[in-house]
Formats: structure tokens, C-alpha cells, sequence
């Protein structure tokens, strides 16, 4: 306001906006390297099937920590009525994108399967997938993931963001909507699976096998096969000169964990889904993909590597005696620094628990909108850590610690 008062149009210092199509912003923007940017594959150019995560509209229900609780859910909209829902799920309420009564129909109608589902990074549930959206799931996008209920592999990617650029994902299950980032804040991710199933409406058995199709346009593949003088095959083989629609995934994954091209290509990756550049040669591609299968095996927790743990679960020292030495609830996080030299700290999940030297640069690492070391376990307030959980919370630290080593190592190659 003082600055409304304090000046007219006149002694404002305007500066002259150059529209540019197609987006004509009302802000400046530096698109020097538009040139060289455009020179690269757009990802959903390449990868032409992608839609955005499923949107349960009631994520409450639909989305559990465990099968059981879900499978309590499932049977509750078969069994009992519309009122006695309402009564007990009291925390739901009819919208205009989700009701109690199509819910229910949809439990008793539809087809639908229980499946796991990556809900943020890190963090898998339980839910069901509907062959039909505007029931017991809200929008189910199952064109696309459909083909996440057999074995596959999909990259996570917002079309926008408003935030700098680290929203880029891995997934072998459907996703939610929410997976990187609100959707509010423009970084909600779109998946975009490599192969694509043929529909098999239920009859397959289980000796028979499903052909698969890579999800690739084929003029972008003949392109790099010929900058990187390699044969390409539909699936991975240990034949010489080629190479196969996981190896250009991976590809892919480490070029958009370039920090360094994430930081060139900062306004681009804002605005649209983003591009990559073609591999200059073989050898540079290959080091890329090795460097890109890393990341996806780390952040899949498939890694032998995140089973090297560098942290501990703890119980301090004046809880042994104390009544608190049995609480494994997940409290109010409090976060401190235990060696500053080394930037390690420590996470109390309560007044008697905590996991110790934790990397400063894992607790503080984000994907996307979330940082998934604190995310984690906020979601997870009041609930009891078991065993399982305590491991898995270990290799959600050194998988965000391997990220960033790895990102430092990716940086190092040269990419055009």
C-alpha cells in the first residue's frame, strides 16, 4: 500500500514486456536458451499414454495404511446401508464428484481390484482400482493404470510447476494424484508408463504370458539410435549394440536429476512438461544410464544399497527406567543438529525414540513439494512404528542420501 501511495503511473519505471507465444507471460522471463532447449525430445512426446494419478475424492476411504482396514471399508459399502455408512464414515460427506450411494454401487457393480498404490515418495497404501471413475473412486484413469497392475515401470512428471524443478519420480504401481506436489501448487505428477498391456478382460491364467508394447514413439527411438549407433529391441537383452526401452527410461531419469540442467533449463521446466536432450554418443549415453538405473533401483528400494543403513533407532538414555521406553507412537518431530562438522542430526519421533546421525541433506531433501524423511512421518502422527516401518524409515534415508551423491556424479558428464 505505501508504495500505491508513493507513486503514479508516471514515475513508475515500466518495464517493456516481449510477448511470446505461446504463453505471453506478465512477468520477465530469460528464454536465451530456447534455441537449445528445443533441440531436445519432449518426455510426452516420447512416451505418448500418460495421464495424471488416480483422485479417490476421499482419500480417507479409499486410500489405507493396511489391507485389512481396507478390506473392512470394502465390506462396509457392501453390506450396510447408505444411512449406516453415513453414520459410521462420518468424517466423508457427499460432494458433486463423489456420494455414498454411487460408492456403493460402484463396490457391488463394478469391477475393481485391490492393489498398492504410491501415495508420496516412499510411502506405498493400500487402495482399490475401478475399471470406471465417478464411483467408489473419484477419477480412476484406468487407460493408464491399467497397465500398472502387471509388471511395469513409469516415470513421474508434472506438466507445470511453480516451483523449482525437482518433481521427476519413479513408480511400478499406480500412483495417486498428489504424488510430487498439490495440486494447487501446480507439480502434481503425471505418470507415464513404459509398456502398455493389451486389455485381457480377466482370462488370462496364470501360466499364460502377456505380449507388451513399449510405450514409444518409435520416430523419437529411430533418432537416437542413430546419434548412438545402437540396434534397438523391444525388451532388454544381453546382445551387443543395443539397447531397449528401459535403458532410454534411464536415460531419461538421470538426465532430469541433472541439477545442472535443472538450473539452465529452470524457466522452461516451470511452464511445460519437460524436454531432454538427445545423447551425443554412445559412451555418454550409457554412462547416463547406468548413473539413471541407480536412482530408479534406489528410489524403488529395490537397491541393495538402501539396506547399508546409516542411521540407528535409539531409546535415550533417561527413558530406560521410565514408563515412555514402551511408546513407539510417532509424536510431534523434533529435528537436532548432533555434529555440525559432519551434518548429522537427530529425529526424535517422541519424548523416549528417536533415529539417530541422520544427514542433514536427507531430512532437508525434497521431491517435489514434499521432503519425504519429514513427510513421512507426519503422516504417520499417532500411529505405532513396527519393526517394518523402523527399516523402512532407514532406507527412505539412505535413498535421499544416495540421490544427492549420485546428482553430484551425474553432473559431472556432459550433457548437450
Amino acid at each position: 500500500y505505501p508504495y500505491l501511495f508513493d507513486k503514479t503511473v508516471s514515475t513508475i519505471k515500466w518495464e517493456v514486456l516481449k510477448n511470446k507465444e505461446t504463453y505471453f507471460f506478465f512477468v520477465p522471463k530469460d528464454f536465451e536458451l530456447e534455441n537449445s532447449y528445443k533441440k531436445g525430445f519432449k518426455v510426452n512426446d516420447i512416451l505418448r499414454l500418460n495421464s495424471n494419478g488416480i483422485e479417490t475424492k476421499c482419500d480417507a476411504l479409499a486410500i489405507q495404511f493396511e489391507n485389512p482396514k481396507l478390506q473392512t471399508v470394502i465390506a462396509d459399502f457392501k453390506n450396510n446401508s447408505i444411512e449406516e455408512l453415513k453414520s459410521k464414515y462420518t468424517e466423508k460427506k457427499d460432494s458433486s464428484g463423489w456420494t455414498f450411494a454411487k460408492a456403493k454401487e460402484s463396490i457391488l457393480t463394478d469391477t475393481f481390484k485391490q492393489v498398492k498404490i504410491n501415495y508420496r515418495p516412499f510411502d506405498v497404501r493400500e487402495t482399490v482400482i475401478t475399471k470406471k471413475s465417478g464411483g467408489f473412486i473419484g477419477r480412476s484413469r484406468f487407460e493408464v493404470m491399467q497397465h500398472f497392475l502387471q509388471p511395469n515401470i513409469g516415470l513421474i512428471i508434472p506438466r507445470q510447476t511453480t516451483q523449482d524443478y525437482r518433481h521427476n519420480f519413479i513408480t511400478d504401481k499406480i500412483i495417486e494424484g498428489n504424488f510430487t506436489a498439490s495440486a494447487k501448487l501446480f507439480g502434481s505428477g503425471c505418470v507415464f508408463p513404459l509398456y502398455l498391456y493389451p486389455e485381457n478382460n480377466g482370462q488370462q491364467t496364470i501360466e499364460e504370458s502377456i505380449s507388451r508394447k513399449p510405450n514409444l514413439n518409435q520416430k523419437i527411438v529411430d533418432e537416437i539410435a542413430k546419434k548412438i549407433g545402437l540396434t534397438f529391441t523391444n525388451e532388454k537383452e544381453d546382445t551387443e549394440s543395443t539397447f531397449a526401452p528401459i535403458d532410454i527410461l534411464d536415460y531419461i531419469y538421470a538426465v532430469l536429476h541433472s541439477s545442472t540442467c535443472r538450473e539452465k533449463y529452470k524457466e522452461f521446466l516451470k511452464i511445460d512438461f519437460p524436454r531432454v536432450p538427445y545423447p551425443k554418443d554412445e559412451n555418454t549415453f550409457w554412462e547416463l544410464v547406468e548413473l539413471g538405473k541407480e536412482v530408479r533401483e534406489i528410489h524403488l528400494l529395490e537397491s541393495t544399497k538402501v539396506e547399508d543403513y546409516i542411521t540407528s533407532y535409539e531409546m535415550a538414555e533417561d527413558a530406560e527406567n521410565d514408563h515412555n521406553v514402551i511408546n513407539t507412537k510417532i509424536g510431534k518431530k523434533d529435528w537436532e543438529i548432533i555434529d555440525n562438522e559432519k551434518q548429522l542430526g537427530r529425529i526424535w519421533i517422541n519424548e523416549s525414540k528417536y533415529f539417530d546421525n541422520v544427514p542433514l541433506t536427507a531430512w532437508e531433501f525434497y521431491i517435489g513439494g514434499y521432503q519425504p524423511a519429514q513427510k513421512w512421518l507426519k503422516d504417520r502422527r499417532e500411529k505405532e512404528l513396527k519393526f517394518e516401518d523402523i527399516l523402512h524409515y532407514q532406507k527412505i534415508i539412505v535413498a535421499l542420501t544416495e540421490t544427492d551423491r549420485i546428482m553430484k556424479e551425474i553432473d559431472k558428464i556432459e550433457i548437450e
